[in-house]
C-alpha cells in the first residue's frame, strides 16, 4: 500500500469554505485503478491558519503515479490554484491557503487492522 498526502495551511476563517470545496469537487478517483480511499483531515488551528491534510490510500506507489498522469487527474485538478473566496470583487478575494500545499508520500511497511 501507498499513502499520498497533501498538507494545506488554510487561512483562519476559511475552514468551512475549504471543506465545502472538497465535498463538492469531482474527484474522478473511482475511474482510477489502484485507488482505495480518500479522507480530508482537519487538525488544530494555529494563530493564522488551520492545518488540513488529504490522505489517499493507493494499492501501490505506481498506481498513484499512474493517476498523476491520467485524464482523471487533469479533470480533477483543472480548477487548482483558483481556490479563492466567493467575492466577485477581486480586491476583496484572498486565497484560502497560506503558501502551497506540501506533498508527502509514504510506503506502508507495517499495518494493523
Amino acid at each position: 500500500m501507498y499513502i499520498a498526502m497533501n498538507r494545506f495551511q488554510v487561512a483562519r476563517g476559511s475552514e468551512e469554505e475549504f471543506e465545502s470545496m472538497w465535498r463538492a469537487r469531482e474527484s474522478y478517483l473511482d475511474e482510477v485503478p489502484g485507488f482505495h480511499q480518500f479522507s480530508l483531515l482537519r487538525s488544530a488551528s494555529e494563530e493564522d491558519f488551520t492545518l488540513f491534510a488529504t490522505h489517499v490510500l493507493w494499492e501501490t506507489e505506481q498506481a498513484f503515479r499512474d493517476w498523476t498522469h491520467s485524464d482523471a487527474f487533469r479533470k480533477a485538478h483543472q480548477r487548482a490554484g483558483k481556490n479563492t473566496g466567493d467575492s466577485n470583487n477581486k480586491s476583496e478575494r484572498q486565497s484560502l491557503y497560506l503558501g502551497h500545499p506540501k506533498f508527502e508520500g509514504f510506503e506502508v511497511v507495517y499495518s494493523e487492522s
